[in-house]
């Protein structure tokens, strides 16, 4: 009962049919993050796909300039001098053979996965355990490189992939509740531009339809369309 209270309050001030700039819905998203523990701001897009068409599927990589607040756990699939760069650069886990049969095992302690090109006939094995849990290295985001140092670098630094899901629907982290306002609403602005110019050849019609934020425990929060570019920001 007093976690129904407690969401009944989280609501009031939030008008659910009303579309809020930017800075107006990240204001209201901190005010109502009050559980014990630095909640994430997620959001969410929908757009005007089907992605059961390949030529509709949205897909990429946005780097978000104020980070995540999160730190990632990066494993790396390289040999030899890559796997030398790999742990240079802050890679967590860096094998080859072996760290196939640990995953093939159950041991997937890491929240992002990179490897090298020739490791990936090896790592196309894992596919049936790192598909379901959105860690197959993929080149369209950038894990399936030479540059593992950059890959690296990048996803400790603020990285966050992006698929659409069935229903057209895109969702991600853009950051802490902690976080202050403008780096928040810069981060969201990042995600969207990404997200926009990820638009698939296929896509006909409105392409962005809405977008929201929320924090972890918090109410969802329509943002005005208008106002959730870089573009937007800039002729503010």
């Amino acid at each position: 009962m007093a976690h129904g209270k407690r969401i009944r309050k989280a609501r009031e001030g939030v008008e659910r049919t009303k579309l809020y700039k930017v800075e107006e819905g990240v204001k209201l998203v901190k005010e109502r993050a009050n559980a014990k523990f630095d909640e994430t701001v997620e959001i969410a897009l929908n757009l005007g796909v089907d992605p059961k068409h390949a030529d509709q599927m949205v897909r990429g990589v946005v780097n978000l300039p104020n980070g995540t607040g999160r730190t990632l756990r990066v494993a790396v699939f390289a040999r030899g001098a890559k796997a030398d760069e790999a742990k240079a650069a802050g890679a967590d886990i860096v094998g080859a053979e072996d760290l196939v049969n640990a995953v093939n095992g159950g041991e997937i302690n890491f929240d992002r996965c990179i490897a090298t090109p020739d490791m990936m006939p090896l790592v196309g094995r894992l596919g049936k355990v790192l598909g379901p849990r959105g860690l197959m290295p993929n080149p369209k985001v950038g894990t399936v490189t030479m540059d593992v140092a950059a890959a690296v670098k990048a996803s400790k630094g603020g990285a966050v992939e992006f698929r659409v899901e069935k229903a057209g629907i895109v969702q991600g982290s853009v950051g802490k509740a902690s976080f202050g306002e403008d780096k928040l609403a810069e981060n969201i602005r990042a995600f969207v531009d990404a997200v926009n110019k990820a638009k698939p050849a296929g896509a006909k019609g409105t392409y962005l339809k809405r977008v929201s934020i929320s924090s972890t425990m918090g109410p969802g929060v329509k943002l005005d369309l208008g106002s959730v570019s870089t573009a937007a920001a800039v002729g503010a």
